[in-house]
């Protein structure tokens, strides 16, 4: 069978010397996964810089998986990853056209850096092999690898949301970064929304079209692209929650909050998130409710990220100010309405801390899936489940269709939330939490790495009879290939 070969930003396989699996996310425990089971490689960024780029692989051997590891130099990093990607391409995909900067010197870092990966990691692509690149970081990976002579089959996934194509025009150079996704056999994307702003945009800016086979031709060339939602491993979440370090975080929560009602929000400190909208709609609720000033209380947590960007640096001082002046407003001697914590915690811990929480605030203003809202489904006690409240413009608002739907950028309808979910009766919440915990059992992150792997593979040549054809998207794909039906084990034989 072909190995499978992973490439991503950076490479976080599970580490016995690190925590093991309670500290890495499920993203990172599906990959190597399959990575064991193809026998494949992950490669990518080591996360270091040095002097001046050498390309000099570092491969080790981490729980079954092998890593394959790049360090990069310091211009590379300033102008790849804090530049074109966190300063250009992040904000820009998440709707954000002032925070976008557009630097001619990031673009060519972009590039650089992009090149460079391909060239370090051409020799260890074998002719079978297949090759899964992830994310806005390495867009023109493909078009790389392809310049260098590999005909392998090469996906990519975006886990990022696609803008629409308004938003795409006003990047420099925005037909020559859609151009280089055409080389790629298959192009996957978190929801249909983002899938048909992708394809907007190659039926409106180059005229692309659509074949009797699926596939999007544009640029003389042709791609499959598919919408393919991830999801966490809710069993594993599910198992987790009841191990012994779940079990003693639920019981400090639970002690700490004693006589008052948890409500939990977990996020990286990112404007995307909406922390901002998230808390002015929680000083709403307290205003619209005095009586629960005492009942209630929010934990946010949110570990720091991209500390050297600008924007996140202000965004950082004004969740400072903002949570101060409502801590300064609605506490008492004994109490405080908002307990905020800027580090990160395991899996294994976070699982105790939903469990623990009547309600979960997940609010962003644009997200590709969000996976803290599963994770929060999958920790939940079944007879006393907590309460989901989700923001529509997360991807996940499209499978989760019983939490509460918000709009974050209305602070009445977070505080109406708060209020319905606080008080929502038992039998309400335990129907809710049965329809989205099957949601997430059923489209869990094994099916979803599997039906992007399958699709990849592509359609059967003359006289193979067993590959699956390429699918449109996971409710197709769902019914071609599920990871616990005898059909998935057929294809891993």
């Amino acid at each position: 069978m072909s190995r499978l070969i992973v490439v991503s930003n950076r490479v976080n396989p599970p580490n016995p010397a690190e925590g093991g699996e309670g500290s890495v996310g499920g993203l990172a425990m599906a990959l190597a996964a399959a990575l064991r089971e193809y026998s494949g490689i992950w490669f990518g960024w080591s996360g270091k810089t040095i002097p001046e780029f050498t390309g000099q692989l570092n491969m080790q051997r981490i729980e079954g998986v092998t890593v394959a590891t790049v360090d990069l130099e310091e211009t590379d990093y300033q102008e790849y990853y804090n530049g074109y990607a966190n300063k250009t391409l992040w904000p820009l995909f998440h709707y954000r056209v002032d925070l976008t900067a557009y630097d001619r010197s990031f673009g060519e870092g972009y590039e650089r850096v992009n090149k460079r990966f391909a060239e370090t990691l051409l020799p260890l692509i074998e002719p079978d092999d297949i090759v899964w690149v992830h994310d806005y970081h390495l867009i023109p990976l493909a078009k790389e690898l392809r310049r260098m002579g590999v005909k392998n089959r090469i996906g990519f996934f975006l886990h990022i949301p696609w803008p629409a194509h308004q938003l795409v025009v006003t990047l420099p150079r925005h037909r020559q970064l859609v151009e280089a996704l055409f080389d790629y056999d298959l192009i996957g994307f978190q929801t249909e929304e983002s899938l048909q702003a992708f394809e907007g945009y190659v039926y409106s800016e180059v005229h692309g079209t659509k074949n009797a086979r699926g596939e999007l031709e544009a640029f003389g060339r042709r791609a499959q692209a598919a919408a393919f939602p991830i999801g966490v491993d809710a069993d594993d979440f599910a198992s987790i929650v009841k191990g012994e370090t779940a079990r003693k975080t639920y019981d400090r929560m639970m002690a700490h909050s004693v006589f008052r009602k948890m409500v939990v929000g977990v996020d990286r400190l990112d404007y995307s998130k909406g922390l901002e909208e998230r808390l002015i709609g929680f000083e709403r609720f307290l205003h619209d409710h005095p009586d629960m000033v005492r009942e209630v209380m929010l934990l946010q947590i949110a570990p720091l990220s991209r500390d050297e960007v600008e924007a996140y640096q202000d965004l950082r001082g004004r969740l400072d100010g903002l949570i101060g002046r409502i801590n300064g407003a609605y506490a008492e001697m004994d109490s405080t309405p908002i307990r905020y914590v800027n580090r990160s915690y395991r899996r294994d811990e976070l699982a105790g801390v939903y469990r623990a929480a009547k309600a979960a605030l997940v609010t962003p203003l644009r997200d590709g899936m969000n996976l803290v809202a599963k994770e929060y489904v999958a920790a939940q006690d079944p007879e006393d489940p907590g309460v989901l409240i989700l923001s529509r413009f997360a991807g996940a608002a499209r499978q989760m269709k019983d939490a509460l739907i918000i709009n974050p950028n209305s602070p009445e309808e977070i505080s109406d939330a708060l209020e319905r979910a606080l008080s929502m009766d038992v039998s309400e919440r335990k129907r809710r939490w049965e329809a989205l915990f099957d949601n997430v059992q059923r489209e869990d992150v094994t099916a979803w790495r599997d039906n992007f792997v399958t699709a990849l593979r592509g359609r059967p040549e003359a006289g193979d009879e067993e590959a699956p054809a390429p699918v449109r998207s996971l409710d197709v794909a769902s019914k071609v290939l599920r990871a616990k039906t005898p059909e998935a084990k057929a294809m891993r034989a």
